[in-house]
């Protein structure tokens, strides 16, 4: 399978190429600046038969460019890693609204760029996955997450119309679901940029750092929360027969997917009921070769 996956530099991304190569697919992985700080892991994934093309996930022209090169590179995309994400942590008064705009643009704009820019050929085509990597933030809220939250919240929401309106296409969406890792995702949380209002929330102020300080050391605590899980359910979704996919694929080791599961397969038995009541119930069934032929 021709796969385009999207923040593929570091933490779950590069894990995720390395073993899809591995299951004998053909990967192109994107990032941005691969001429200057990104230009090691350019070098490592060239080691592994892995080609780069430079993205830039809050820029149309960007987009385009490197969906382009990678159709040119692969001939097809058949699978779309929507990878590429930011996260933040702090009280969320402090969260200008051009912080909100700026963690948008990459984890909900950016998914919606790269996503149309793929669809046209799938469609035409009758086959393709999107697959995007959510979070369990997505699901449930948890104080000092809040602009996160609410991006995931809304990749949700994304998934769930594309997953209604491209199926009698036969293009297949699936959600992984990670909860917390110890990756470079956590040092680079954005942090808000307003702080004139910590007075007023008094010990509240310095919650959120110790919140995260000591999520980091349950982290250290618990090495069965191994990154590579994320990896290998992506390609275990992938590899699925397309109809007998999973849509959400919850990832976690320390107590979350468990509660969160039974919340997924109760809102999946609530959606199928709406959507048999109104009349859309094939929404919800991909149109494959098999039951096209």
């Amino acid at each position: 399978m021709n796969i385009l996956i999207t923040g593929a530099s570091s933490g779950f991304g590069k894990l995720i190429v390395t073993d899809l190569v591995k299951a004998g697919h053909r990967v192109v992985g994107s990032m941005r600046d691969i001429a200057g700080r990104n230009a090691a892991a350019v070098e490592e994934f060239k080691a592994l038969g892995v080609e780069v093309v430079e993205i830039d996930v809050t820029d149309d022209a960007s987009v385009e460019a490197g969906v382009a090169a990678a159709t040119q590179i692969m001939g097809t995309v058949d699978t779309l890693i929507n990878n590429a994400g930011v996260g933040a942590h702090g009280l969320q008064e402090n969260f200008s609204a051009d912080d909100f705009r700026r963690l948008f643009d990459i984890n909900v704009f950016g998914v919606q760029r790269m996503t149309r820019a793929v669809l046209p050929d799938m469609r035409a085509r009758g086959e393709g996955l999107i697959l995007n990597i959510s979070s369990l933030l997505g699901r449930v809220a948890l104080p000092f997450y809040g602009p996160y939250n609410a991006s995931k919240w809304a990749l949700e929401a994304i998934s769930e119309n594309y997953r209604a309106e491209l199926s009698a296409f036969g293009v297949d969406i699936a959600i992984v679901e990670p909860g917390g890792f110890p990756t470079r995702f956590i040092d680079n949380l954005m942090q808000p940029t307003l702080r004139d209002r910590d007075s007023g929330y008094g010990d509240m102020a310095g919650a959120p750092k110790a919140s995260l300080e000591g999520f980091e050391g349950f982290l250290a605590a618990n090495p069965q929360q191994n990154p590579q899980l994320v990896a290998d359910a992506v390609v275990d979704v992938i590899g699925t027969v397309p109809g007998a996919r999973p849509f959400r694929t919850e990832v976690d080791r320390i107590g979350m997917a468990e509660p969160l599961k039974g919340y997924n397969d109760h809102l999946a038995q609530v959606t199928e009921g709406l959507f048999t009541n109104l009349g859309m119930q094939d929404m919800l069934k991909l149109k494959t070769a098999e039951k096209a032929a």
